[in-house]
């Protein structure tokens, strides 16, 4: 493996001289010509039809089917190990009355189930693939070794299995699983290989946050999907330059559905699965709710708010209270992209229902929910052992499209500040494996509270800098990398992604490889 380092500046420009928001004029006029290009076809591309009359009209969901709530899955405890199993297979869901739809699905048709496994437990997980295609297993948001990571380079063979183990090292937190083989990951996701992963620790109970699984406490995968018409996934992106912007909205693999609330508060886990949609999840009605956590776990106090951005990849809980006989329509109103060219084109403008809240005549109490949940120590950039600048544009990092023997070097124990920059006129976010993030800031100013937790995924407006910062506390394995990609799965699939080996020696120079030895030659 090619050990590299991607922060060099172009030759004959020092570092500290280039100035994160450039863009040169000519990618201005050629990001302006193929974006408007592209905007025209992704306003065909995305209503109820394609232009060419192929896609599935679904025209409007009654929303009267019953969520779908996820088993959460199986486990056996084996020599202090809580053993896991999912086996990937095809299937076929009904998402419209009267067509039928191939899907693929962990331990059922579509989606996954949850596992929950509590912190300072070893668990594993046996992986079976009974898919006609080599797939993988990716714990998004886990901490875990690099050869557990289920990325690119731990793939499935059809028939094949996998079983990784590792020891729950994290706060509580809300975590989700999905393929990653390299080039088909959207393939894999849209055709329904997801599920989510929750993270229990000692306070998990605490805080008069609502924890009944299912009852008060719901996970929500929530997916935009297009049908052909013979019922098949379309699995083109159609010209869009962020990947497949879909005209029918799944929750829980559910379209049109409905949440029977029993409780006067209800604990929603929302996660974009997404291939390429940013979402703005706010409640018809406009009313606030708490926004209690993002992708790492609980935010020091929940956040009031009425609305909450969630681009390919990320989570965020939030706590709503109902009053008795109510109901309210959670939706995705028009998300605030950035300055990003003709936003209608990214679905900038496109407005959702996502699912319907409706509260029984008498509900149960809840416990009151806390002023206060926990303290998250702050890095400073004075920290920072190393310092590393990455930019996004034209399906690559610093110039870079992803090769699977070149990495980054990580040195085992430092505290790392990033410069991460979407250089396009387009929609883009950030992706870290292994490590949890925290956003120091954005152009120089502080992040706003929504940004203020532990972060694994973050949305990157155009042209802004943000700075962001991660320590490497352990599992050192030079062999085995970790990734750091785009999360819009076409993006990823087409090459924006890097990756990185966590390391006793520390950062390496471009010229040097890693040998079978495991060192530097």
């Amino acid at each position: 493996m090619t050990i590299t380092s991607l922060t060099t500046p172009p030759a004959g420009e020092p570092a500290a001289s280039r100035d994160p928001r450039r863009v040169t004029g000519p990618a201005i006029l050629l990001g302006a010509i193929v974006l408007t290009a592209a905007g025209v076809i992704a306003a065909c591309s995305v209503g109820p039809s394609a232009s060419d009359g192929s896609a599935l009209r679904p025209g409007v969901p009654a929303f009267e089917s019953p969520l779908p709530i996820p088993p959460l899955a199986e486990s056996r405890v084996v020599d202090g190990t809580r053993v896991f199993s999912l086996t990937a297979d095809e299937g076929t869901m009904e998402f419209v009355d009267g067509v039928s739809t191939p899907t693929w699905g962990f331990n059922g048709d579509y989606l996954g189930p949850t596992l929950r496994a509590a912190r300072g437990e070893r668990v594993a997980v046996e992986v079976t693939n009974r898919l006609p295609e080599t797939t993988t297993v990716h714990w998004h948001g886990m901490h875990l070794p690099a050869a557990m990571d289920g990325g690119p380079h731990q793939p499935i063979e059809p028939d094949g299995g996998w079983r990784p183990t590792w020891r729950i090292d994290q706060p509580a937190a809300t975590l989700w699983y999905h393929p990653h083989p390299h080039g088909a990951t959207e393939e894999h996701v849209v055709r329904g290989l997801a599920g989510m992963f929750i993270l229990d620790d000692a306070d998990s109970g605490a805080h008069g946050l609502p924890s009944q699984y299912g009852v008060d406490d719901i996970p929500l995968v929530v997916q935009d999907t297009k049908l052909q018409a013979d019922g098949e996934f379309e699995l083109d992106s159609q010209g869009n330059e962020v990947g497949l912007l879909g005209n029918m909205i799944l929750t829980n693999g559910a379209w049109g559905a409905v949440l029977d609330v029993t409780t006067e508060l209800v604990r929603l886990r929302i996660l974009n699965g997404s291939s390429a949609r940013t979402y703005d999840f706010a409640f018809d009605d406009l009313r606030e709710f708490a926004l209690v956590g993002t992708d790492g776990g609980l935010l020091e106090a929940p956040h009031p708010t009425d609305h909450v951005r969630l681009s390919p990849g990320e989570r965020a809980e939030i706590v709503v209270r109902l009053d008795p006989g109510s109901q309210t329509m959670l939706r995705s109103r028009p998300p605030d992209l950035g300055d990003v060219a003709v936003p209608f084109a990214y679905g900038g403008t496109d407005e959702h229902d996502v699912l319907l809240l409706r509260a029984a005549a008498a509900l149960q109490p809840s416990a009151q929910l806390a002023e206060r949940f926990s303290t998250i120590e702050r890095h400073t950039a004075s920290e920072a052992d190393y310092e590393r600048t990455f930019d996004v544009q034209n399906r690559e990092i610093n110039g870079r499209r992803m090769d699977m023997g070149r990495a980054e070097v990580m040195q085992v124990g430092s505290t790392e500040l990033w410069n991460v920059t979407n250089r396009d006129l387009f929609p883009h976010n950030w992706h870290v494996h292994d490590v949890q993030f925290q956003v120091l800031d954005i152009d120089g100013d502080p992040p706003p509270p929504e940004l203020m937790g532990w972060k694994d995924t973050i949305y990157l407006e155009p042209r802004r800098q943000y700075r962001i910062m991660m320590r490497f506390e352990d599992y050192a394995d030079d062999e085995n990398p970790y990734m750091i990609h785009c999360h819009l799965l076409l993006h990823e699939d087409e090459g924006l992604m890097t990756q990185f080996v966590v390391s006793e020696r520390g950062p390496r120079s471009d010229a040097e490889t890693v040998g079978s030895d495991g060192h530097a030659h």
